[in-house]
């Protein structure tokens, strides 16, 4: 079966490049298919995996080769930009940035380049790094809950939907994610590999959960494999450990690391999105979280928790957890300790409601809410070391308000502090692997020797961070690892999935309500 994603804009159809003849076949007649306005892309799925190809518009103009296909040049040099640094709070005087291979290597206004350098006119630009979410689920936020229930589901379609969506971040201008709980460890295989396009991975593996915890996703009707010897389909999926004692979360964690994991994801508190795991229940013991982080620093990395009240989040910090995710709920003897420590605090501005959640989910969300807009600007007040991500889930059309999520800091950040966060600080916090950081050397910077993770935004974000929201327009250039991987306006990205992807999972219906199942959206929040 071949699916096609059509995204309006200017093309004649009849001149897509490489447009198969088996598109006749499967109905698709291009003489009947009318002229959009601006470009289009096409995106094509088969049982081979994602092929993207790319169109020419109506003005003949030669098609840009997709990210994935690009070969980076020896030498790239952008001229006459204003460089954000990540760092400082203003734009440097206009200056020239060479890049050289997947490194930085000269910064100033007597950078030059060789002769067959491609040279790029940075006039009226602001040349930053590029953005860093480090709370994503790369995998679970690709698909919908019926595609992830669906008995027909395998890792690798699940793969193959996901590396969809990793394209669009990366032209979002994220060029590092921390993906905090999921099998994303192929996905990004393929992408360090150049088979896809997407953002660097830092990968967790699956999260660790006690048995009745924030990552026990059993179906109401499978039981423990304690007592039955069988892992639930989650499990085997790679979506979560179900690990009780010391023992057990030794082996995780230690498989974990085995398959690649960059750092460690335990669930520490009880969660919103679940109607058998509260918010307000703190989760493993101390011996439990001891153990998770004994084995993480025996290879030199650290242990994150999901957690969002004080009594969870003081047991990890005892237990030596190096960073909490969410702490929405976090008192301020709490947040005092987090900066004494030197804790991470890895934050996200959590949407309060969405069309498929239910009252009961609503009024365990709130508590949450309210305190989100508390925390933040304590955490600044008292000097906590911030980290920012999105935390989007089973819901793929929010994916492409990625960077307006970034925007809503600007109640309690200036426009260099909120870039600050997502590039050089967000750096910091994924440097925090040591040497199990899948990629050696200094991100979220615009700094000799740094690697070439660069965009360059078509006017001053300083002056007007919004033109972060439309990275389409606003982002002329975004580069990873020294390689431009878009040319705006000339390419479009998509920033939709493949609707209907995997069949509904009906025949899960008599045994899985979502209105009631406990494990209701696998309750990863």
């Amino acid at each position: 079966m071949v699916q096609i994603l059509l995204i309006p804009g200017r093309v004649n159809v009849t001149k897509v490049r490489g447009l198969p003849s088996m598109f006749q076949n499967q109905g698709l007649n291009p003489m009947k298919i009318r002229e959009y306005s601006l470009c289009a892309t096409l995106v094509v799925t088969a049982s081979v995996g994602i092929v993207w190809a790319g169109s020419q518009p109506a003005t003949d103009q030669p098609p840009t080769t997709p990210a994935a296909e690009q070969t980076a040049p020896s030498e790239v040099l952008f001229r006459n930009v204003r460089v954000f640094d990540g760092v400082g709070p203003a734009l440097t005087g206009p200056t020239n940035v060479l890049v050289r291979g997947n490194l930085i290597a000269e910064i100033g206004p007597r950078a030059t380049a060789g002769p067959a350098a491609r040279v790029i006119d940075g006039t009226g630009k602001t040349l930053m790094p590029g953005l860093i979410d480090v709370h994503v689920h790369v995998i679970f936020t690709a698909m919908k809950m019926s595609q992830l229930l669906s008995p027909d589901l395998t890792n690798a379609r699940a793969d193959e939907i996901a590396a969809v969506q990793a394209e669009a971040m990366l032209m979002r201008g994220f060029t590092s994610v921390r993906d905090v709980g999921g099998p994303s460890f192929t996905l990004k295989r393929a992408i360090d590999s150049g088979k896809s396009s997407g953002p660097r991975i830092w990968p967790s593996g699956p999260p660790l959960s006690q048995t009745s915890g924030h990552s026990d996703m059993r179906l109401p009707g499978e039981p423990s494999r304690r007592f039955t010897g069988q892992m639930s389909r989650a499990e085997r999926m790679g979506a979560g450990w179900i690990v009780d004692g010391r023992d057990e979360v030794l082996a995780a964690t230690r498989e974990n690391l085995r398959l690649g994991a960059s750092h460690i994801k335990v669930m520490a508190g009880g969660g919103t999105s679940s109607e058998y795991d509260p918010v307000d229940v703190t989760q493993y013991t101390l011996d439990e979280m001891k153990a998770a982080v004994e084995a993480a620093e025996d290879w030199n990395t650290y242990v994150t928790v999901h957690a969002y009240h004080p009594r969870s989040i003081r047991r990890a910090v005892e237990a030596g957890v190096k960073c909490i995710e969410h702490g929405q709920m976090l008192d301020e003897d709490t947040m005092r300790l987090l900066a004494e420590k030197g804790v991470w605090l890895s934050l996200q501005m959590l949407r309060e409601s969405s069309p498929d959640m239910t009252e009961l989910r609503r009024e365990k969300r709130r508590p949450v809410i309210e305190g989100q807009k508390k925390v933040w600007p304590m955490a600044k007040r008292l000097g906590v070391k911030l980290a920012w991500g999105t935390d989007f889930l089973f819901e793929p059309e929010l994916n492409a308000e990625q960077n307006s999520n970034l925007l809503l800091l600007k109640e309690w950040f200036t426009p260099a502090e909120i870039l600050k966060i997502a590039t050089h600080d967000n750096a910091q916090l994924l440097a925090l692997s040591g040497p199990r950081s899948p990629y050696p050397g200094t991100l979220g910077v615009v700094r000799e020797g740094a690697l070439a993770d660069l965009i360059l935004v078509n006017g001053d974000p300083l002056a007007d961070i919004d033109l972060l929201a439309d990275p389409a327009k606003n982002f002329a250039v975004i580069m990873k690892d020294g390689t431009i991987a878009q040319r705006s306006p000339n390419t479009l990205f998509a920033e939709s999935v493949f609707a209907q992807a995997v069949r509904p999972a009906t025949e899960l219906s008599k045994e899985f309500d979502q209105a009631t199942c406990p494990c209701e959206a696998l309750h990863l929040h």
